[in-house]
């Protein structure tokens, strides 16, 4: 007997009733590497590595980290690309029994003085090169940072391109000094690999395993608390979707979405981890070498963001691609376009299904079938296993609204999966987060409007927060609101998204200037550089004389985006 509505619509093989295993992330990864000890868990550059290989590199990792210092309550942050550093370091922090603390390195040099102090981060892992380290060494003396550790590409690249990479790749490597402060990422594994452990199990199930940054409901970023029960339950629900289409052991999946985002850690890394699956895994998104993968190692599932399958539409030789071999093509991080994904499975015959989540969700919520012929268009799915979604009045949030069209409001996400809180933040965490009596766990106010079918089909009307999502990625206005209005020139900014043909949405500025005072696009953009990361820089500058308020004197956005949908509508006419 079915539960909820959703529960009629789910595809065969797929039951709603969930039962999480009760362990620690990282001992999920022990299971797999006994099972599946020989299966490659990476192909990284043609470098092949197996779950054996990273069983005993993260070993050697949790005794370095703990000669350093690292055991409970300790965090260390992650400031890496796509590359087998980071999974040899994640699981040798958890092993230690330390927090991992993901930083982007997308992030501007203003963000990482500011996640480095409200994280407490006293040890970070990063590599050697122009785009991350010099970064992260200006940190020294100006933050709490005591030990970076420094890997470099060629560590894990096979023979011989770890041989050429340091000659061909020189303009874009950074020197660094042999000091205490810092250490190399093969000196952090020179040991034997003997480490001690904690409890685990059922005694660290509550306890936060991750501190992964976002812009939660108000803009802001902050650390969302995931334990080690939130990301295994979300390992859990993925397995449960896919079960049916897949066969543990033998898939071979796509990761080029950044490890950092919470997508592609729960959704795509700990997911092929659990099920004995291959990562090819892209330092960077490269869309040429991703397209002719494709064709060549033939992969089976292919997690994606719009931009990544808008990319592959637009390439030379899409028009000849065969990818026979893709069983699961799947989009999120943003809205998909509907017209997205009908050209693409149009042009590749494969199916690209939509999900819906977020951060603070680790990050699952909704997902549509594999089978697109019972797919709702304009639809994100329906609740995953053992997740609720309500549908609640904006004005009395607990009142829970019926399902239909007509009866629009808060979407909210009831589950296992869902976050422990906000790092620090108990006002933030207090005003999101609620009790559900019926199913003794936490639910969660999303800030995004929405309704429900009668068959529990979710459709998203609208985000009521500022927060951007430009390719995937979150862009926060007030943080490029206050790097604005450090500009001279500047009276009032108010900064919102606006649609974007490639990244879905970009950001763009609109300012009221001081008396006699005057601001071009690219005086702007040259303000900005080293204030924000290139993902947040916008793509327009609009003076106004006098920028929308509300009736109490506050800058409105609200009319401001109305300008912008109408606009934008127009010119698709």
């Amino acid at each position: 007997m079915a539960h909820y509505p959703w529960e009629k619509s789910y595809p065969p093989g797929v039951k709603w009733d969930l039962e999480i295993p009760k362990k620690t992330i990282h001992q999920i990864f022990e299971d797999s590497c006994a099972q599946y000890g020989d299966r490659p868990l990476t192909d990284f550059l043609d470098k092949i590595m197996t779950f054996r290989d990273y069983k005993e590199a993260s070993d050697r990792a949790a005794a370095g980290f703990q000669k350093l210092g690292v055991k409970p309550g300790v965090n260390v942050g992650l400031y890496l690309p796509n590359t087998p550093h980071y999974i040899i370091a994640f699981f040798g922090v958890l092993k230690a029994g330390g927090r991992v603390v993901n930083y982007s390195p997308l992030d501007a040099a203003r963000e990482l003085e500011f996640k480095i102090g409200d994280s407490e981060t006293d040890i970070l892992v990063t590599l050697d090169v122009l785009a991350l380290y010099p970064k992260m060494a200006a940190m020294r003396g100006k933050t709490r940072l005591k030990k970076l550790i420094v890997g470099s590409i060629a560590d894990y690249l096979p023979w011989p391109k770890n041989w050429l990479y340091p000659i061909a790749k020189k303009k874009e490597l950074s020197v660094w000094p042999r000091d205490d402060w810092h250490m190399s990422f093969k000196d952090l594994l020179a040991g034997d690999g003997k480490y001690t452990s904690y409890p685990s199990g059922e005694n660290l199930w509550d306890e936060v395993a991750l501190l992964q940054y976002t812009g939660g409901t108000t803009g802001l970023p902050k650390a969302a608390m995931l334990t080690h029960g939130c990301v295994v339950a979300a390992m859990t629900q993925g397995q449960a979707w896919t079960a049916p289409s897949t066969v543990p052991g033998t898939e071979k999946v796509v990761c080029v979405l950044p490890l950092f985002h919470i997508y592609a850690l729960s959704g795509i890394m700990l997911g092929a981890v659990r099920n004995g699956n291959q990562l090819l895994l892209y330092p960077r998104p490269d869309i040429d070498m991703i397209v002719k993968d494709l064709a060549t190692k033939r992969p089976t599932f292919l997690p994606g963001v719009p931009t990544l399958y808008t990319a592959i539409l637009k390439h030379p030789k899409a028009q000849g691609l065969d990818l026979k071999s893709l069983k699961i093509c799947m989009s999120g991080g943003a809205p998909l376009p509907v017209e997205v994904q009908q050209s693409f499975e149009k042009l590749t015959g494969a199916t690209l299904i939509e999900g819906y989540g977020l951060t603070e969700t680790s990050p699952t919520g909704a997902i549509c079938p594999i089978d697109k012929t019972v797919r709702r268009t304009g639809s994100c799915g329906l609740p995953m296993p053992g997740t609720i979604i309500e549908i609640r009045d904006t004005a009395h949030p607990d009142r829970i609204l019926s399902a239909g069209k007509e009866h629009v409001g808060e979407v909210c996400i009831i589950g296992p999966q869902v976050m422990k809180g906000y790092w620090k933040k108990q006002a933030e965490t207090d005003q999101v987060l609620f009790s559900h009596p019926a199913s003794n766990w936490k639910g969660l106010r999303t800030g995004d409007i929405g309704y429900m079918d009668t068959e529990g089909w979710l459709y998203l009307v609208d985000r009521s927060k500022d927060l951007i999502i430009s390719s995937g990625y979150n862009v926060y206005p007030r943080m490029i609101e206050e790097a604005v209005y450090e500009h001279p020139a500047v009276d009032e900014c108010i900064v919102i998204g606006i649609p974007d043909p490639y990244r879905q949405e970009a950001p763009k500025v609109f300012v009221k200037l001081k008396p006699g005072a005057s601001l071009t696009f690219d005086e702007l953009k040259k303000h900005l550089e080293g204030k924000i990361g290139k993902h947040e820089m916008p793509v327009a500058l609009e003076i106004r004389q006098e920028l929308p308020k509300t009736p109490v004197g506050k800058l409105s956005k609200k009319e401001l985006k109305e300008e912008e949908r109408a606009k934008a509508k127009a010119k698709a006419a």
